[in-house]
């Protein structure tokens, strides 16, 4: 029988996803289920990314260019701005999806073989993206205790080899919901300086900050231009995770010219979504001061729920919409799958995702799961509810 290739063989399953058969399962058996698993906010899409849709006039669907249209990205520039981010459209490449924004930004940067670090818990597809272009993770690890804060930099430079290639954070980050500090972001520009590495930031909840604190993008740091690689995403900024696009920014040319031949041979990015992604830029301040009144809420009530159910531990997230909780248990994999095929309250049960699969240290993770407070609040503690009951239940299994 012919065999399928190594990248195959190592390409990981989404810990986000792999219990979607349990949960389906369960629904089909007339169970309501929560999900908390998963970073799909239920807020609307704006009106008018969606009008652009409905009301376009094409005659024909036709390719874009292949870095993304010219009036898309000159509109990008415009948005930018207004976060201090001065950029010009020859900086930006238009991707389907931040997804395919790392993928571009992977192969430009690195060889098979070659390492990027990324602290840990991070996003799980970093892994997935890592081993479809051969490239070794090497994680760097945060805390629960110190609310998964940057690593010392100590910790990150006793792993640079002559491999190591970039360093990537996610901020605010997925799925700790951690938001780096200037001076955390200005530790990391030394480092990569000293060491003349890539310094990779996903920034795709760049509006997704709490508490009065302000967001810190690595394209505003002075002395970073040849170093500094942005991902960002119109999914979760404007409720569009279906559109898939994205993009990548960069100020090092050589890089630029290298990921648009990625770009080239893909063709060109989906022309309605980036109507419809043009469109969104037009959003109303008001629509995130909304938003982000609403999930500073739904974050106060879940944390506050969590800290109430005996022997779990909780990070408080400073942006994003996630939560790494740890559960007196010994196998959240385990845990989460028994929850959908064996636990109801009221003849409803939650989905989460498993947090081993935000690690790629072995063995990290195994008592903690990832929770996205992207439901009604009334949900949420329904949901929290569910948890707590089941842990007292799945404590007395013997």
């Amino acid at each position: 029988m012919p065999k399928i290739s190594n990248k195959g063989q190592y390409m990981p399953s989404s810990p986000i996803r792999k219990l979607v058969p349990f949960a389906e399962r369960a629904k089909s058996e007339g169970v309501h289920v929560y999900h908390l698993n998963i970073g799909q906010p239920d807020i609307n899409t704006p009106k008018i990314a969606l009008d652009a849709i409905k009301n376009n006039t094409l005659k024909i669907l036709a390719y874009s260019r292949s870095e993304g249209s010219e009036q898309y990205r000159q509109k990008l520039v415009k948005y930018y701005k207004k976060h201090d981010i001065d950029v010009d459209a020859n900086n930006i490449i238009v991707t389907t999806g931040g997804s395919e924004a790392l993928l571009f930004t992977f192969g430009s940067v690195m060889d098979s073989e070659d390492e990027i670090i990324i602290p840990e818990p991070f996003y799980a597809n970093y892994n997935g993206f890592c081993a479809a272009q051969g490239v070794k993770v090497v994680p760097v690890v945060s805390n629960i205790d110190s609310n998964f804060a940057l690593p010392p930099i100590k910790d990150f430079e006793a792993l640079i080899t002559p491999k190591t290639k970039a360093i990537l954070v996610c901020n605010p980050g997925n799925p700790t919901g951690y938001l780096y500090s200037k001076e955390e972001i200005n530790q990391l520009k030394q480092l990569v300086q000293k060491h003349d590495l890539f310094l990779i930031a996903d920034e795709v909840y760049r509006e997704f900050t709490y508490d009065n604190l302000q967001h810190h993008s690595i394209m505003r740091i002075e002395g970073l231009e040849e170093h500094a690689i942005l991902i960002d995403s119109v999914s979760k900024r404007y409720s569009m995770c279906g559109a898939r696009i994205g993009c990548m920014i960069t100020k090092n040319k050589s890089v630029l010219d290298t990921a648009l031949k990625f770009a080239q041979a893909r063709l060109s990015p989906p022309t309605y979504a980036q109507i419809a992604s043009e469109a969104a830029l037009d959003t109303p301040d008001a629509y995130f001061e909304e938003i982000v009144n609403e999930y500073v809420e739904r974050r106060n009530i879940l944390i506050e729920e969590l800290q109430n159910i005996e022997g779990v531990k909780v990070a408080i997230p400073k942006g994003a919409f996630y939560c790494i909780a740890e559960l007196p248990i010994s196998d959240a994999d385990h845990f989460a799958q028994w929850m959908l095929e064996h636990f109801r309250v009221d003849n409803a049960t939650i989905m989460i995702a498993p947090a081993a699969g935000f690690y790629a240290t072995n063995g990290l993770g195994k008592n903690q799961v990832r929770i996205a407070y992207v439901l009604k609040k009334e949900d949420l503690i329904a949901s929290v509810n569910i948890l707590k009951n089941g842990l007292e239940a799945y404590k007395n299994l013997g």
